[in-house]
């Protein structure tokens, strides 16, 4: 054993290995994944419907939570680099819905923001997104109406694209979607519980789950090698995950797949909307060793009067350990993209006061239609955003991944793309990205309360006047 796990540890490039782990160690968290219905193996079809479900969140309480397909989170979509993927929602909740792909690169008439892309799907009607995939790693799904909200309620799920042709191969994987909720009593809390201070920190729910769950358990094989993607849902919440007396995870990919080489980390800090592809092997020495979150520092109130929160229980499980090992490494041919020529935009993220009401505001350009960047189809820009609003904010692009780069313009190493950058208080982050799909595609803040404060605005790629009624399936 100790032979076969030191030729997965040099290579990464062996032939699909067995299980380590004993039968149904991860039956305490595993998601359940959407039936595809289509028999064409490139096609992954599927039906979707947005409804609330009485569910057991704290324990022996439940909780009236706004699902999809009646579960917290919504079902696992599992497709393949190159798929075209079918959903065919259905919308049973009080209120109008969308569903956004977040970090799919999909057509604009896919996105699912109303006014830029489709229609609201109201109460009792139905929509179908047909788009391809063509990138591999974990992204997610959830609302863009009233998202601060509807979020909140429960509507999030993971959208996972495995790459055919990966090399990387461990048996013993995990999909991890990382998220809060605000309930008491079975009661969910307000969307606007806090009132204008709520909005202006995030509001951050008082449970603290995994797949849905409150500190799931699960039996695990000592030392065995685990992979791990991990996604932030929350709405307002950071994640800075640290694994039992801080053993370490080996970084092997973020946003849009594996980075140009892995990292060796003791934490991992998602913000809002951020996903995380981790190697771990545990070491439990006969005790149980937890994954924790410690209160992340993203501004005023943020970790004030807070404590590590626990998220998942690993027990030892009757089993020969596994001899100790350095994680995998992981590396990944990314082109590094060039500064020059790419068209400057300045962002600065600000605090205002307007008619005795605070909130946050978009400044800087250049800018047309009031904070709208403007772009032709195939241009590569540089965004400098400048953090002067007192708390962090994870800004997301949607559409399009970016490569981090220094004040020179450099892609910081290692190379990786993204679609959601943190932003620190009194900090400057830069990226660029070549904007080469039509459509208004929206920026903003993850924080989906800062979003909705005045955190949000749009990139007109190509000739917006002319889009008129975008395409779509719709019907009662």
């Amino acid at each position: 054993m100790k032979t076969f796990f030191a030729v997965l540890l040099l290579s990464a490039t062996v032939v699909e290995a067995q299980t380590l782990q004993p039968a149904g160690w991860d039956a305490g968290m595993k998601l359940p994944e959407a039936a595809d219905t289509n028999p064409d193996p490139k096609i992954v079809e599927i039906t979707l419907e947005s409804r609330v479900a009485s569910l057991e969140i704290a324990p022996g309480v439940r909780t009236e939570a706004w699902t999809y397909n009646g579960g917290l989170p919504g079902p696992l979509i599992r497709a393949r680099k190159g798929d075209r993927l079918i959903v065919h929602f259905s919308n049973k909740l009080p209120q109008a819905t969308t569903v956004h792909w977040h970090g799919i690169q999909v057509p604009i008439e896919m996105d699912g923001v109303p006014g830029a892309s489709q229609a609201p799907v109201e109460p009792g009607e139905s929509f179908t997104y047909d788009f391809v995939v063509p990138d591999a790693g974990l992204f997610w799904y959830h609302p863009h109406v009233m998202s601060a909200a509807q979020v909140g309620f429960g509507l999030y799920g993971a959208l996972l694209v495995e790459d055919p042709e990966d090399t990387v191969k461990v048996p013993d994987q995990l999909v991890l979607v990382l998220s809060d909720i605000a309930t008491d009593d079975g009661k969910l809390h307000s969307a606007d519980s806090g009132g204008i201070l709520g909005a202006l920190l995030g509001r951050e729910g008082n449970y603290v789950l995994v797949n849905g769950r409150v500190k799931p358990a699960l039996t695990v094989r000592d030392g065995a090698l685990q992979r791990w993607r991990i996604v932030n849902t929350a709405k307002s919440r950071y994640f800075e995950l640290v694994l039992g007396d801080g053993q370490p995870f080996e970084l092997i990919g973020v946003d849009g797949g594996y980075m140009e080489y892995s990292q060796k980390r003791w934490t991992i800090v998602l913000g809002p909307g951020e996903r995380a592809d981790v190697l771990v092997a545990p070491r439990l020495d006969g005790k149980s060793v937890t994954l924790i979150t410690n209160p992340f520092n993203r501004g005023f109130g943020s970790t004030e009067f807070r404590s590590a929160e626990d998220l998942i229980v690993f027990e030892p499980a009757n089993l020969p350990a596994i001899a100790a090992a350095e994680l995998p490494k992981v590396t990944r041919d990314i082109p590094a993209m060039s500064a020059k020529g790419a068209t400057p935009i300045n962002i600065d993220l600000v605090m205002i006061k307007e008619q005795g009401l605070t909130g946050f505001k978009i400044e800087g350009g250049p800018f047309w239609r009031k904070s709208a960047v403007r772009a032709a189809v195939g241009e590569t820009q540089l965004w400098t955003i400048t953090n002067k609003a007192i708390w962090a904010h994870p800004i997301h692009l949607h559409g399009f991944f970016f490569q981090e780069v220094d004040e020179k313009g450099v892609p910081v190493s290692p190379r990786a793309w993204k679609d959601t950058i943190h932003v620190p208080v009194d900090a400057t982050k830069r990226f660029l990205v070549k904007l080469d799909r039509p459509g208004s595609w929206m920026y903003h803040c993850h924080i989906l309360d800062h979003a909705e404060a005045g955190l949000m605005s749009t990139v007109d790629v190509g000739d917006i006047d002319a889009f008129g009624e975008h395409s779509h399936t719709h019907s009662h």
